[in-house]
Formats: structure tokens, C-alpha cells, sequence
């Protein structure tokens, strides 16, 4: 009965500090109303292709540059083509590269700096120097370099951003391990004969997620302008494929005769970049604000 009792006010503590996580992020008015803006460009990225009023590979000269209408809300491009179907459509490349690629590096990034900072010694120095080499190139110089040698396309895109991406997740996660190993009750688990795999991540690891997930959603914002630079520059996603960068980039042209071609894809960029971060200055408050020192790259 004792037991039970115990394990009835663990629980009880938890869903408290879940409600008090979320009272605290809806306190936040930006990150809350970015939340359901993110929600959105999920929506339209899993969707994209249904709601879209228009086939966004179908073009048509004789409506090329057309200005906003109620038959085309953004206008069409300089070869007739809709921009509201093919920014919906692009969503779900844009949203969904830079999501495959930050769950990836996140992955990456986290074991070895799990690995780095609890086990110490030879390993995490050749790790460390391996990520000092890494964040000496420009995040961006690093992601063009890769996609030149793979090629162009979603997967050689994914992999450029992933691995230009998860040397910063070894040093936060590294950092943050090297404080919890210290704690009283990692001392307790080795005193009961816990093996190193078990404390890392039975009590190391869901200790040190608060940091890792709000780098993630700033990460989210830069992956996507990781991905639309590329696009911009023509290393990323091959036309026709309407992914957003990719659409600025080969329609800039018009910026000054028909703005509206490249305004519009810009326009989703920007609100998806600063939604993201909302959202994590939102739970960098909400999980820890103690650790906010962490969570950008300096």
C-alpha cells in the first residue's frame, strides 16, 4: 500500500508539472498563436497536394505573371503556374527536409555527446576535436560543400543538413551530461550495480531532453533556411519540384516586374523561420529557463 501510494504521488507530480509546463508556454502569447501557425504549415505539408485548387506541375503562358486574384489568391509565375498550389505542394518538401534532417542530427548528435559526456577520457576528446574541426566552417559553407559532392535531391539534401547540424547537439548535450553525472542519484545507481548503458539512458538522458528540445525547434527555423538557400542557390531540390527556395531562386528574375512571384514563397519562409523560434523561446521558459545559456550557437 505504501508503494502504491508512492507511485500515485510520482505520477500526480508529473501531470503538475506538465499542466505548469503548459500554463507557462500559453502564457507566452507569440509562441502560443506560433504553435497553431506551425500547425498549419504541417497541415498544408501532409495535405499540400489535396487542398491545392490547382495542379502545381500544369503551366500555362498565356497566365504567366498574373497578378492576385480570387481565381488565383498569390498569382501565377512567369510560366502560368499557381503559387498558392505549388507553395502548399512545397511545403511538404521544405517543411519535411528540415524536419527529417533535424531528427537525424539530433539522433547523431545526442549519443555521441551522451557517449562523450559521461564516459570522458580518450573517446571524448577524439569526439570533441572531431566537432571543433566541424564548427569551424560556416554552418551553411558546410551544407553547400556536402550537397556538391552528393548531388542534387531531397535525400543528398536531408544528409548535408543533418551532418552540418549535429556537431552542436554533441556540445549541448555533452554539457549538460557532464552536469547530471554529478548528481546524487547517478552516484546511487552505480552504487547499485547499474551498467553504464542503463544509467545513461535511464537516467541521464530523459534529464538532459529539456535543452535538446528547444534546440531542436530553433533548429527547425535555420534548417529551413538552410534548405531554401540552397534551393535559392540551385543545389537543392531539382525542378520542377516547387520547394520554396528553389521557387525565389528560379523565378528572382521577377522581382522587380511581378514581385508577388517571389514574395509570397518569401513570405512563408519568414513566418515558418520566426514561428519556430517563438515556439522555443516559448519552452526554452516553460522546461528550464536556467539553461537558456545553452540553447544558441554562439
Amino acid at each position: 500500500m505504501e508503494r502504491m501510494r508512492i507511485l500515485r504521488e510520482i505520477e500526480e507530480a508529473k501531470r503538475k508539472r506538465r499542466r505548469e509546463i503548459w500554463e507557462t508556454f500559453k502564457s507566452s502569447k507569440a509562441a502560443y498563436i506560433s504553435l497553431y501557425i506551425v500547425g498549419f504549415l504541417i497541415f498544408i505539408a501532409l495535405f499540400g497536394p489535396v487542398i491545392a485548387p490547382y495542379n502545381p506541375y500544369d503551366f500555362d503562358l498565356s497566365k504567366a505573371k498574373m497578378p492576385p486574384s480570387l481565381s488565383h489568391p498569390f498569382g501565377t509565375d512567369g510560366l502560368g503556374r499557381d503559387i498558392l498550389s505549388r507553395i502548399f505542394v512545397g511545403a511538404r518538401y521544405t517543411i519535411g527536409i528540415s524536419l527529417a534532417s533535424v531528427a537525424i542530427g539530433a539522433f547523431i548528435g545526442v549519443l555521441l555527446g551522451l557517449f562523450s559526456g559521461y564516459m570522458r577520457g580518450l573517446w571524448d576528446t577524439i569526439i570533441q576535436r572531431i566537432v571543433d574541426v566541424m564548427l569551424a566552417f560556416p554552418t551553411i559553407l558546410l551544407a553547400i560543400a556536402l550537397v556538391a559532392s552528393l548531388g542534387r535531391g531531397v535525400l543528398s539534401l536531408i544528409i548535408a543538413i543533418a551532418v552540418s547540424t549535429f556537431p552542436v547537439y554533441v556540445r549541448l548535450t555533452r554539457g549538460v551530461v557532464l552536469q547530471i553525472v554529478g548528481e546524487d542519484y547517478i552516484a546511487a545507481a552505480k552504487m547499485l550495480g547499474r551498467s553504464s548503458l542503463y544509467i545513461m539512458f535511464r537516467h541521464v538522458l530523459p534529464n538532459s531532453l529539456s535543452p535538446i528540445i528547444v534546440q531542436s525547434t530553433y533548429y527547425m527555423g535555420s534548417s529551413i533556411l538552410i534548405a531554401s538557400s540552397l534551393g535559392f542557390l540551385g543545389l537543392g531540390v531539382p525542378s520542377p519540384t516547387p520547394e520554396w527556395g528553389s521557387m525565389i531562386g528560379s523565378e528572382r528574375i521577377y522581382l522587380f516586374s511581378s514581385p508577388h512571384i517571389v514574395v509570397f514563397p518569401g513570405l512563408f519562409i519568414m513566418i515558418a523561420v520566426l514561428s519556430f523560434n517563438l515556439i522555443g523561446d516559448g519552452l526554452r521558459d516553460a522546461l528550464d529557463p536556467k539553461m537558456r545559456t545553452y540553447f544558441r550557437r554562439g
